[in-house]
């Protein structure tokens, strides 16, 4: 099927998951629209643990594909007065240490918003709100600084046999070969937001940030204005790098 002429989804910003008394739903936050990704609903009661704990898992599970895809950014909201968002993030914090220590790889950010995010017509209006602007600016220049924590050090040779790229043609040979992609060691295409708007040709800039996402590699448009974007701007917008 065609997509509607004139539709924009954007590149990808944040996750959102919004808890309520019964469920868990997880929206894929793009940079012009949000779209619900799945919807977890709990047969028992919040009090029973092992009920608890299964909602929570599936949660975490549904996660792991779309932040091995390079959003690292999640932004979890519950009701007012309720302890949904705690429970969830001291779950992970207890079971998914990985996710949240500072010096790994794999680190993912995470905020805490009070709102409910369960249905589109409040996930549109939550997304408008200050406070949720502020937790995705804070959210997603953290991420973005960790990412460039990790390109500094194949800069200079502390993270193994590195490969830098910031050329776009060299970028698109070694992301476009046709050979057995080398999976040892992880492989991330950062772009800023100001180099795919002000692309002359943004289809071959999205072609190529697809196939990388379908090569598992880990893909990021950042902010330009961000100490971050700032950094990926020296190397002209748009840097590849690996560990092989």
């Amino acid at each position: 099927m065609k997509q509607k002429k004139g539709y924009k989804r954007g590149y990808p910003v944040a996750l959102l998951i919004g808890f309520e008394a019964d469920r868990a739903v997880i929206w894929q936050i793009f940079s012009h629209v949000v779209k619900p990704h799945i919807t977890f609903k709990s047969e028992g009661k919040r009090t029973d643990a092992k009920e608890l704990y299964n909602l929570h898992e599936s949660v975490v599970d549904a996660l792991r594909p779309l932040l091995a895809e390079g959003v690292r950014s999640v932004v979890v909201t519950a009701p007012a007065r309720t302890t949904y968002a705690q429970d969830f993030l001291g779950h992970v914090q207890k079971h998914h240490t990985y996710l949240t220590q500072s010096d790994k790889p794999n680190r993912t950010v995470f905020a805490r918003l009070i709102g409910s995010a369960d249905q589109p017509c409040k996930v549109a209006e939550l997304v408008k709100s200050k406070e949720f602007s502020r937790l995705i600016s804070e959210t997603t220049s953290g991420e973005a600084d960790h990412i460039v924590s990790v390109l500094e050090k194949h800069l200079f040779g502390t993270a193994g046999n590195s490969v830098v790229l910031y050329s776009l043609e060299e970028i698109e040979d070694i992301i476009c070969s046709r050979g057995k992609p080398n999976d040892s060691g992880m492989k991330y295409l950062v772009i800023t937001d100001k180099y795919l708007a002000n692309s002359a040709d943004k289809n071959r800039i999205n072609r190529l940030l697809q196939i990388a996402r379908n090569k598992k590699m880990k893909t990021r448009v950042v902010d330009s204005e961000t100490p971050a974007g700032k950094r990926i701007s020296q190397f002209g917008g748009i840097v590849f790098f690996s560990a092989l």
